[in-house]
């Protein structure tokens, strides 16, 4: 099995439950597994695996997609990254907000989604 990792992809965008997040935005970073039946791979020719361009593109065009829940960019990212290939065996995806706009919390938030198919 081959895995193809994007890790710390940056991002500003508008997600958000609240409208002063839909209205300022925050900083988001996503780091995304994807997994692959390695028995199709061909020496050196790409078209025998995912094309990690092909899912950065994904990844920012839903990051670009104003949603008020993050598990909902989640799903609309491993729905078309699943769409890539039907030799795509599990996808895992980390999306972390960086600035919550909750009064003195320090840290991040992480929603994670984490889904496996049958061959």
């Amino acid at each position: 099995m081959y895995h193809i990792n994007l890790k710390n992809l940056e991002f500003f965008a508008f997600h958000g439950y609240y409208q002063e997040e839909n209205l300022i935005g925050n900083n988001f970073t996503v780091d995304i597994k994807v997994s692959v039946i390695d028995e199709i791979f061909e020496y050196e020719n790409l078209a025998s695996t995912i094309n990690y361009e092909l899912i950065y593109e994904i990844v920012k065009s839903e990051m670009n997609q104003t949603q008020k829940l993050l598990e909902t960019v989640l799903q609309n990212i491993e729905k078309s990254v699943r769409a890539l290939s039907i030799h795509i065996r599990a996808i895992e995806i980390h999306l972390t907000k960086q600035h919550l706009p909750i009064d003195g919390f320090i840290g991040q938030a992480m929603v994670s989604l984490t889904k496996e198919y049958e061959s």
